[in-house]
């Protein structure tokens, strides 16, 4: 098998809090504006924590015929219709009628921390009050994490392998590397890579709070509720979402005349083997996935010239990154502009790496550092962070290369790096 082919990405898309595609997410970043909010609906009314990051204004069956959206659970729909928005940015028709590859060489990947576990928490709540015969007969189809996987394999007729990939918060970003590796060592010439997550319910929301994981005491302020890199964070916020990006390789992006967006040009993970919860204190198994996915690229950390941070304004959690950043770049962390989107969008989980290496791609793209909102009173001297407002870069000032990282429970650990790519033709027909 080859070893040396490069990964382009050349279709994105995105249900998000911030946007329901690419271009608003962007927008709604790139401005610092927050996604989060009162949670509406009965269920929450007794929670602890009542705030989080919502899809609203989606509608199901304008992308899925109304039986099957029945049938579905609402992260699927959104996995779903990102995945279409992928194909189309990409130029190609969603549902797929025609690819340009052999479709057994096609691949997707559903990552999650959880998958549809609405699904299974309606099934027992439906076999606790009627019985066996109350459970869907659906669930053993699609309440799995790699169902939509499947789905979307199935819409799309993509014959090559379909699977889920778990990795806690984590997921997306070892989706995404791992959808790179297939192509880069030959055995798929593209990968539809999707990130999703819904643990936006109460059993979820209160077994975080329950951690004291969450930024509690908002409701009357939400926007301020996720403070990365603040030294009055509490926690993170959490919120709903799916998202997709389309990776093929580069000589195929060029045969078909398509735009590459961005070049996925390395990948790393590593395990913290620390704590169930709490990251190992000087980010070891971070700073090793960072390492490792800076070999992968063949850079030095001198060449990194933003990082996306994972950043999910917990106090342990942002205080162990930034360690591991100066374990893993040396002198040069401390000159890197690091954005914390989260601040924003919320944390999304599983999907975060999918969302923010969206997110990643658009900072290469506009030559815009988007912002880290809520950092009234940085904890942290001598780092460059974006903060407030977006940094519009000068025409001579480079920006070629974005690292972007993710880290779960579990000490789960991946991170990604993204290179500029001269586009194949100009346009902005961002999704």
């Amino acid at each position: 098998m080859t070893t040396d082919r490069r990964v382009a990405i050349t279709g994105m898309g995105a249900i998000t809090p911030s946007g329901l595609d690419v271009r608003t997410l962007w927008d709604s970043v790139r401005g610092g504006r927050s996604a989060i909010d009162v949670l509406t609906g009965e269920q929450f009314a007794d929670l602890a924590v009542r705030i989080g990051g919502q899809i609203r204004d989606f509608d199901a069956e304008a992308v899925l015929p109304r039986a099957l959206a029945r049938r579905l659970s609402p992260v699927q729909h959104w996995a779903i219709a990102a995945a279409d928005q992928a194909f189309t940015h990409a130029g190609l028709p969603a549902p797929s009628e025609e690819l340009p590859w052999d479709r057994s060489r096609v691949a997707v990947i559903a990552a999650t921390g959880s998958g549809p576990v609405d699904a299974m928490q309606e099934a027992t709540r439906a076999l606790d009050a009627s019985g066996p015969r109350g459970v869907p007969l659906t669930l053993a189809i699609h309440g799995a994490p790699d169902s939509a996987a499947a789905l979307i394999s199935q819409r799309h007729d993509i014959r090559g392998p379909a699977q889920g990939v778990s990795a806690t918060c984590a997921s997306g970003a070892i989706g995404l590397g791992e959808g790179m590796r297939r192509i880069r060592h030959g055995y798929a010439d593209a990968v539809l890579v999707v990130g999703m997550e819904d643990c936006l319910g109460p059993v979820n929301l209160a077994s975080n709070a329950n951690m004291r994981a969450l930024a509690a005491g908002y409701e009357d302020d939400p926007s301020a509720a996720s403070r990365p890199f603040d030294s009055h964070r509490t926690g993170f916020v959490m919120s709903q979402g799916a998202a997709a990006i389309l990776l093929e390789s580069a000589d195929s992006a060029r045969a078909r005349g398509t735009e590459i967006l961005a070049e996925l040009a390395g990948f790393g993970a590593a395990s913290d083997a620390h704590h169930p919860t709490n990251p190992h204190p000087q980010g070891r198994g971070a700073a090793a996935a960072v390492v490792e996915a800076l070999a992968d690229a063949s850079l030095r950390p001198g060449d990194v010239d933003h990082i996306n941070a994972h950043a999910t304004g917990t106090p342990a959690g942002d205080r162990a990154e930034l360690a591991a950043f100066d374990a893993a770049l040396g002198a040069a962390a401390r000159r890197i502009p690091i954005s914390a989107t989260k601040s924003s969008t919320g944390h999304l989980l599983g999907d975060s790496g999918v969302v923010e290496a969206v997110l990643a791609v658009e900072t290469l793209r506009t030559r815009t550092l988007p912002p880290t909102i809520n950092l009234g009173e940085p904890e942290f001297d001598g780092w460059d962070i974006v903060a407030d407002q977006p940094r519009a870069l000068a025409d001579d000032a480079r920006l070629e290369t974005v690292l972007s990282t993710s880290f779960g429970f579990g000490g789960h650990n991946g991170a990604i790096v993204l290179r500029h790519h001269p586009p194949a033709r100009s346009t902005d027909d961002r999704p």
